[in-house]
């Protein structure tokens, strides 16, 4: 019943070593998630369900749901879900993305915020400092920031805007201000982007075009998506660079909406639907394989979160009722989520 979606155990680490700099008991913390510090410590790559459950429970010890990317400053409980509210009715991804940045403006803490620089035919999302904050110290704070906490940023507000267009941002490329890394493949296979370091700022570059989408999310798919916070904000592709890591890569996890066809997912690879096809069959799969194990993973991660009803999963799986998605976890597994989620807590209880 494991999960197969994992995030490196670096991640890990450098969120532990950053709360344990606020005096936080580490040990008690990877108890309390079911995390065993020797397979940290040897460097075994760690369950996106796991690290999100670790990740919301270090938000809620710090009262900081900033807490891990760039923000200067310190982002209390709530802030997020009322930043949401406040950009849901923007008429597109522009407006939203304009009013994300204003509310960092008079949200008492950061010292940094995103913002929208459109040039031609390419828009960037990259990090300014605060203009009520000195900016002698801001600029400070973003200058000696971790590659780690810089990759998360950046990783984050791509899956963030994903969710908002309801598919996944095609970057064209992802900037970085520190020096090339030992690991650029999983930057790579992150992003599915070109990746370059040495830059005069961090950045996600894409396409000008993308800010003239309208946003799909509402209100009541907001209401789910923040029961399961952080976990599609979080990294979900497996250190490799596979084909079919980078085709997971591009499906990301809101299924929500209808997910990409063959050929749009071949387009973003630059390759054909032929080539693409071969390829996985190479890899001993096919798209369609691809897109059951996605769907039946995150199915199984939100049975794992008892907070949500199996009516509220069946809407984050994009079923318009209940009862096909009901049908289509019991091919999946083999039974039902009711089920499931029993032996799942018999399992943990045992």
């Amino acid at each position: 019943m494991a999960l197969k979606a994992t995030v490196p155990a670096s991640n890990v680490r450098y969120l532990l070593s950053a709360v344990e700099r606020q005096g936080c008991d580490v040990e008690a913390l990877l108890k309390e998630v079911e995390l065993d510090p020797r397979h940290i410590e040897q460097g075994d790559p760690v369950s996106a369900y796991q690290y999100g459950l670790l990740y919301q429970r270090i938000m809620q010890l710090m009262n900081d749901e900033s807490f891990g990317i760039l923000s200067g400053g310190v982002m209390p409980k709530g802030s997020f879900r009322m930043m949401c509210l406040c950009i849901l009715h923007a008429k597109s991804l522009g407006q939203a993305l304009k009013r994300c940045s204003d509310f960092y403006e008079i949200c008492r803490g950061p010292t940094i915020k995103p913002i929208v620089i459109r040039k031609g035919r390419y828009a960037k999302v990259t990090f300014a400092p605060i203009e009520s904050i000195d900016q002698r110290h801001a600029s400070l704070d973003q200058a000696f920031e971790s590659k780690e906490r810089v990759r998360t940023t950046l990783s984050m507000w791509h899956h963030f805007i994903s969710w908002l267009i309801g598919r996944r941002l095609a970057l064209k490329a992802a900037y970085f201000t520190a020096e090339r890394p030992d690991d650029v493949e999983y930057y790579k296979t992150l992003f599915q982007s070109d990746v370059k370091f040495s830059q005069h700022g961090n950045a996600l570059v894409f396409p000008a075009n993308y800010l003239e989408m309208p946003l799909v999310q509402n209100e009541d798919s907001l209401r789910s998506f923040l029961k399961t916070a952080p976990y599609q904000l979080l990294v979900m592709v497996d250190n490799d660079n596979s084909l079919k890591s980078r085709i997971i890569s591009i499906l990301g996890k809101d299924f929500s909406q209808e997910m990409p066809s063959a050929e749009d997912v071949a387009s973003q690879l630059n390759m054909s639907v032929s080539t693409m096809r071969r390829r996985l069959t190479e890899e001993d799969t096919s798209f369609q394989q691809i897109k059951d194990e996605c769907r039946k993973e995150a199915a199984i991660t939100y049975i794992n979160a008892p907070q949500l009803s199996f009516n509220e999963i069946a809407a984050l799986m994009g079923f318009e009722e209940p009862s096909a998605f009901y049908r289509s976890f019991k091919k999946w597994t083999g039974m039902t989520p009711g089920e499931y989620r029993k032996h799942a807590d018999f399992q943990i209880l045992r």
